[in-house]
């Protein structure tokens, strides 16, 4: 990808884009490890799911507890730890925080982020999936996870209205956005290759691929 090896990875993007398939892909590709979030092991997801206003902050806050504790153990790694693939950044737990507490719970949680996000790693590229909501609920719907069959629509779509903002403003990494609903690079080798090939050439500031309607990139 450039001349010093990149040791972290993130993909990142709403729910049911696939971030998670093809974190796991590209570790496989780089020779390294997948470092996923595992949502299923929240115990507190389906019944957010279910009654979002009541399970809201124990369900955030076990979400925070849980990625600080997996980047921290990356950040102590030495130097023979191998290249990590994440399916999620911490910054993202912010963003969800916003969506679903009110004001006094975001105030409480706020304190408890800003105690285990000192020194939070930087990813060397993150690479951003979008898709538009349609997309995003027929995937949800067809990988079956019971729980998230009570993903309404509106929710998702706040959910990747905020990810759109947060990567508007997003620089502290280098960044691909890639257009998810053009190409299936966890299915399809040939769209797999394409995207390889596509992160080989992300050394700095913010790209773009949208394979469907041609490539631009914007430093």
């Amino acid at each position: 990808m450039s001349e010093k090896q990149p040791r972290y990875l993130v993909v990142e993007g709403p729910i049911g884009v696939g971030k998670t398939s093809l974190a796991q892909r590209l570790a496989q590709t780089f020779g390294g490890e997948p470092l996923l979030e595992h949502a299923e092991e929240n115990p507190f997801l389906e019944r957010f799911y279910r009654d979002p206003r009541n399970a809201a902050l124990p369900t955030q806050l076990s979400f925070l507890f849980q990625r600080a504790r997996q980047l921290q153990q990356l950040r102590q790694g030495d130097i023979f730890t191998p290249l990590r693939v994440a399916d999620f950044m911490l910054e993202k737990d912010r963003l969800f925080a916003q969506l679903n507490l009110d004001d006094d719970e975001f105030g409480l949680y706020r304190q408890v982020y800003q105690h285990l996000t000192v020194d939070a790693p930087l990813p060397d590229l993150v690479i951003y999936l979008q898709a538009p909501v349609e997309v995003l609920m027929r995937r949800v719907v067809h990988r079956g996870v019971s729980y998230e069959q009570f993903i309404r629509r509106d929710y998702l779509e706040h959910v990747a209205e905020a990810y759109a903002h947060f990567f508007h403003y997003y620089n502290a990494s280098p960044l691909l956005i890639v257009n998810a609903a053009e190409i299936n690079p966890v299915d399809s080798n040939e769209d797999y290759a394409l995207l390889i090939k596509e992160i080989s050439c992300v050394k700095s500031g913010r790209h773009y691929f949208n394979p469907g309607k041609g490539r631009q990139f914007v430093a």
